[in-house]
């Protein structure tokens, strides 16, 4: 089992005890989700620290997505639930990366594949994903990458 994951169940445990709801409730989501990707498939398969990380930023990025909608659609104590519960995924994701590294990564990467305009962001996207491995979303990412091509 994954040191992530036995983490995530031991907080939850915690949580529990402590009464957090808040927390219970996210981390029971956050672990059902990484027990369906376990499952999914022709065969179930015990996922890696990094698959769970996986996991938990695809969640992490659900939540937001909600907040901005229950924004949108004048729903605030909904779009606060979302961001309690995102705040609460943030916890278990490595740091997000600053803007100035991101910045540095794509310039390097850039360099590596040559690329000189727009029409070559998909080979840039590949390398600069792997590079930032889960430290910076694909949206930030491809906005910084677009910026740099076409400078």
């Amino acid at each position: 089992m994954s040191a992530l994951k036995d983490t995530l169940q031991a907080d939850l445990k915690t949580a529990m005890k402590g009464r957090d709801t808040v927390t219970t409730a996210t981390l029971r989501m956050a672990l059902t989700a990484v027990r369906n990707e376990e499952v999914a498939g022709k065969s179930s398969r015990e996922l890696a620290d990094d698959d769970v990380l996986k996991v938990l930023a695809r969640e992490l990025k659900r939540r937001r997505e909600s907040a901005e909608a229950y924004d949108d659609a004048h729903r605030p104590e909904l779009a606060d639930r979302e961001r309690e519960e995102a705040a609460v995924l943030e916890r278990y994701l490595p740091a997000a990366m600053s803007d100035e590294d991101l910045t540095q990564v794509v310039a390097r990467v850039i360099a590596e594949v040559g690329a000189s305009g727009t029409a070559d962001m998909g080979k840039v996207m590949k390398p600069a994903q792997a590079a930032v491995a889960g430290t910076a979303d694909g949206k930030r990412l491809s906005t910084e990458v677009r910026r740099q091509l076409s400078a």
